[in-house]
């Protein structure tokens, strides 16, 4: 007997099957196909009901059920029973299988807020974008021109140039970290690696050469990453997961 463990992430997938159920072919298939429709990385467990280290929280449920977070995506349909294949009541030829779109609508359900999350990295970018445009008051012939301008604001001037670059710095390093946190459940590592270069191409730009257009560009390839980074992923299922493999067996 086998158990298959597929990488996890913070979604808990798990795959409940007997060992001599016909159905747990297509149901993988049909997990694999929810996995390419909503743009989630494929990740599961699968248990075999009379493997000794069968969780207690998959007890009960017929072969095969797919549960997402401990939860079955086909709650409506009686599945208590481990020890007997399992008739799913919906429209299609494979009854024996859970509805792809039961599946799909959990895994929507239980990922909408990490991939708001996820979107939410991209707020990371604000502050860089911000230090980087504004101006420095190397001048002092132009100070009171700004003075000027930030009074008619109700704001007092204050020369921040000494901290531009230390503040821009330290923006651009957040922005990496938005890239490269939790990278290899979106995009791997490339988007990190260009979000790197844009933001040697700011801090370089700005405060080295002193070219605006090398900063614009660096600003570009910054934002660039990061809708790459947030962009959902696509899967082909045509071919088995490679990731699926053994980590145990009797």
């Amino acid at each position: 007997m086998t158990k298959r463990v597929m990488p996890t992430t913070e979604l808990t997938i798990e795959l409940i099957y007997e060992k001599s159920c016909p159905n747990i072919k297509p149901t993988r298939e049909q997990l694999m196909q929810a996995f390419k429709n909503t743009g989630t990385t494929p990740h599961w467990t699968e248990w075999e009901v009379s493997d000794p280290d069968f969780p207690e929280h998959a007890r009960g449920f017929g072969s095969p059920t797919i549960l997402v977070n401990h939860r079955d995506v086909s709650a409506a349909d009686n599945g208590d029973n481990e020890q007997c294949c399992r008739i799913y009541a919906h429209d299609g030829p494979n009854i024996g299988v859970p509805a792809l779109s039961a599946i799909e609508e959990s895994l929507i359900a239980n990922t909408s807020k990490k991939t708001k999350k996820f979107w939410g990295l991209n707020l990371a970018l604000l502050p860089p974008i911000f230090t980087a445009l504004l101006p420095k008051l190397a001048c002092p012939a132009c100070w009171p021109a700004y003075a000027g301008v930030l009074s008619s604001l109700g704001i007092g001037f204050i020369d921040y140039t000494p901290w531009l670059l230390p503040l821009t710095s330290l923006f651009v390093l957040i922005a990496l970290f938005a890239l490269i946190f939790r990278a290899e459940q979106r995009r791997g590592y490339k988007p990190f690696v260009l979000g790197l270069i844009a933001g040697g191409t700011i801090l370089l730009g700005k405060f080295y050469f002193n070219q605006d257009l090398l900063m614009y560009l660096g600003l570009t390839l910054l934002v660039i990453a990061s809708l790459w980074n947030s962009w959902p992923r696509q899967f082909n299922t045509d071919t088995a997961c490679p990731a699926c493999v053994p980590s145990s067996s009797n």
